[in-house]
């Protein structure tokens, strides 16, 4: 019997290969950063011919740490950066252009002209989504106009789109000879192209946005065989898992029932809540997002708080303005001060996501005297995560009608005491950890575990959830709300900047 599960995590700023065993333990990790492009202010790429390698690579890694046969892994699950966007031709299997990041703004203008037509909100209740850059769906009209010769290609069915998930599964499985051409429901819920009550891609919407079908991937659901792998790193071996990552997270944490939530703190920050099998709207600025399907079962939704900045908040800190050497010293920093010293950072570096919606936002430092001083800014930037957290969490009670009663949280940041105890004190409520901090990774083994009898159900996977700290509240309610006033103060002094 195989011993193992492999995640492929395909992240933002680097990719990942974890191997878990039946505990949900992690037994060997690989892992690769790649290169961030930055072409022009609010441009970001990737080049997904680096991230296919790094792939490979990591995959190798993993194996050779854990001693690892073929035989030893049972299935592949991958998970993966949402919204990124990336179309390649299906013969040569080159990509057309840079992948464009889930951060990148340059379809600023056809946000604007499209919202002209039907308000921000035209496609919401069929997609959960407002119009934003952040989303698939003018991304790919982005490439289809300004890249020579592609949207003729895209008519002609010689090109294929995906997100970095359904890009790297037709290379796992063929690429040009015969690869898979697949995406599940979680990722296709981010691309802006799909109907929640249908799964399935909407004539209207590719209309809307003059987007050949042709260039689409078949929607499976987020646990199945997909196909096989023909590469020599695992050959044989099934791909039977497939989540955006923060659908991963929410899985990986074993929040199946409704009312249950967690937070992912990583380059950005994104806050699930499961609602169920009931489709739900928000009308307090969150989107509403399929949490996951497992094999023929009813799709789960959730609402999603999504905030761009989080992590790359502290690494500004670092890159841009040398406050501190790594990433990890921020916390050290922060602690030189008892608080804020009346300093606050709103990091709109790319506009407002949820609830704000603010594509003309950008970001402010407010409440500066001659006080303060470095450590009350690197107090300020663990705080402004902890404070747009709040929030998501209140949009999210007010949509719901559930008060949180904890939050589950993940992701690199969690490792800061300083601010995961902030978060405690803002929200009120406990914070808690779980014992395998890599929810995203693990989210994705379980998906392809369950395809493929593994795991053989929810309570197998339930079992696996341990906690390895909880923070609890230790602030007043006056402290508490006079701070999260002056939040909202700095927040409205980073709107409408960009005219």
């Amino acid at each position: 019997m195989s011993k193992y599960i492999a995640a492929i995590d395909q992240g933002t700023t680097s990719t990942r290969c974890i191997l878990f065993n039946r505990s949900g333990n992690i037994v060997s990790v690989g892992q690769k950063e790649h290169q961030q492009i930055y072409p022009q202010p609010g441009w970001v790429e990737h080049d997904s011919d680096e991230i296919w390698k790094n792939t490979l690579e990591v995959i190798a890694k993993a194996r050779i740490q854990a001693s690892a046969s073929v035989a030893d892994i049972a299935a592949v699950g991958i998970t993966n950066q949402r919204e990124t966007t990336v179309i390649w031709n299906r013969r040569t299997g080159k990509a057309y252009h840079n992948a464009l990041v889930w951060q990148d703004t340059r379809t600023g203008d056809l946000v604007n002209l499209m919202a002209q037509q039907g308000g921000q909100d035209r496609f919401r209740a069929k997609t959960g989504l407002p119009l934003a850059t952040y989303f698939s769906s003018l991304k790919i009209k982005w490439l289809l106009e300004n890249v020579a010769g592609l949207r003729a290609d895209a008519e002609r069915g010689e090109a294929f789109f995906g997100n970095m998930d359904t890009f790297l599964i037709w290379h796992l499985t063929g690429g040009t000879k015969g690869g898979v051409h697949i995406t599940d429901v979680t990722n296709a819920s981010r691309t802006q192209l799909m109907n929640l009550e249908t799964l399935a891609w909407d004539d209207e919407l590719l209309t809307a946005f003059d987007i050949p079908r042709a260039l689409l991937p078949a929607i499976k659901s987020s646990s199945e065989v997909y196909g096989h792998i023909t590469s020599e790193v695992l050959p044989g071996v099934p791909i039977a898992g497939d989540l955006g990552d923060q659908q991963a997270a929410l899985v990986g944490q074993t929040c199946y029932e409704p009312g249950q939530a967690k937070n992912t703190y990583g380059t950005g920050c994104f806050l699930l809540m499961n609602t169920g099998t009931e489709l739900r709207t928000s009308t307090h600025g969150l989107l509403t997002t399929v949490a996951y399907r497992f094999g023929s079962q009813p799709a789960h939704y959730a609402f999603e708080g999504s905030v761009a900045i989080a992590g790359a908040l502290v690494q500004w800190l670092r890159d841009n303005l040398g406050l501190i050497q790594s990433s990890g010293e921020v916390e050290t920093l922060a602690r030189t001060v008892a608080d804020n010293g009346g300093a606050y950072v709103v990091p709109a570096f790319s506009g407002l996501y949820a609830p704000y919606w603010k594509a003309d936002a950008r970001g402010v430092i407010a409440g500066l005297t001659r006080y303060v001083n470095k450590g009350h800014i690197a107090r300020a930037v663990l705080e402004a995560t902890a404070y747009q957290t709040l929030d998501v969490v209140k949009a999210m009670e007010q949509d719901s009608g559930i008060t949180l009663k904890s939050l589950r949280v993940d992701g690199g940041m969690v490792t800061n005491q300083l601010l995961m105890q902030f978060q405690s004190d803002m929200l009120g409520v406990p914070v808690v950890c779980p014992a395998v901090a890599e929810t995203t990774a693990l989210g994705a083994a379980y998906a392809a575990g369950l395809a493929v009898g593994y795991w053989s159900n929810l309570d197998d996977l339930r079992q696996n959830w341990g906690i390895a700290n909880t923070w609890h509240p230790d602030m007043s309610d006056q402290k508490r709300n006079g701070f999260y006033l002056n939040w909202k103060k700095a927040v409205e002094r980073s709107f409408g900047w960009e005219a």
